[in-house]
């Protein structure tokens, strides 16, 4: 499964991938920890990305795609990958169109976090109260009026991606504005609807349907002794028919030799009577 999560700043991009890469055993790709991965690890693009970061400067976006080429090759994003920061802009959603092309592999689905601009803001000045209340200092990049140019900068660079992955027919909308909890099982259920994981009922039925096969293996074992006595009794059964038993043998013999004592001649009784008076 491989995703794009799409949204304004505070909408909740970053819990539900967590959720996604909990549920699903997929990676959460973020732009920033791979440039950095890549730089520690030396490797030729990670050096020059390394180069680049240094002295102030963006990172160009052929060595941002070239990054995560090397990244989703690696053995914990063979099962899937989230993207995160990255595409920002239509060039960059381009670029890695042609990138997962040519490894062959495709994007499933780009979610967007539809949200209120008016109601985000509204959650950071409340949360800013509340930091304040408890003697805590409030971040800088925490505040209404950092949101407000995020949003501004969301608006003209990564809103026009709604536009480009909507034409193509991966943009999937959920609403932003629902709890945690509702934004969660909306997200799973147009998953499962597009065919991205399997449905909770299918995979419950095939369990299911694998634990039938697998008594019913058990009983086919179990019965093989018997079903092997009784193939031994009928082939007894089918020798003695064959051959005659010793009794019956015995009972043929019998009759033989009283036909044999019938059929022989008899004394006359004279020879018998001078017999006696010797």
């Amino acid at each position: 499964m491989r995703l794009i999560l799409l949204g304004p700043p505070g909408s909740g991009k970053g819990t539900q991938a967590q959720r996604l890469v909990h549920k699903h055993g997929i990676v959460q790709l973020s732009t920033g920890e791979m440039l950095r991965a890549a730089a520690a690890a030396g490797t030729p693009v990670g050096l020059q990305a390394k180069e680049i970061m240094s002295h102030g400067g963006l990172v160009p976006d052929e060595v941002v795609v070239r990054i995560i080429a090397d990244r989703i090759e690696q053995p914990d994003a063979a099962r899937g990958f989230i993207l995160d920061g990255f595409p920002r802009t239509v060039p960059q959603a381009a670029a890695l169109d042609e990138l997962l092309k040519k490894k062959h592999l495709k994007l499933d689905a780009v979610i967007e976090l539809r949200v209120n601009e008016s109601a985000l803001l509204d959650r950071v000045e409340k949360r800013a109260e509340e930091t304040r209340a408890r003697g805590e200092e409030v971040r800088l990049d925490d505040t209404p009026e950092v949101l407000i140019k995020r949003l501004a900068s969301y608006r003209s660079l990564t809103e026009p991606l709604i536009h480009y992955y909507s034409e193509r027919r991966k943009l999937l909308t959920v609403d932003g504005m629902m709890t945690i909890e509702h934004v969660t099982r909306e997200i799973n259920r147009i998953l499962a609807a597009i065919g991205a994981v399997e449905p909770k009922v299918e995979a419950s039925a095939r369990k299911t349907a694998k634990g039938v096969r697998k008594v019913a293996k058990t009983a086919k074992k179990a019965s093989r002794p018997a079903r092997t006595a009784g193939r031994g009794a009928s082939k007894a059964a089918a020798k003695a028919v064959k051959r005659p038993s010793k009794v019956k043998k015995a009972a043929k013999a019998g009759t033989r030799a009283g036909i044999a004592r019938k059929a022989a001649p008899r004394p006359s009784k004279k020879l018998t009577k001078k017999r006696a008076k010797r």
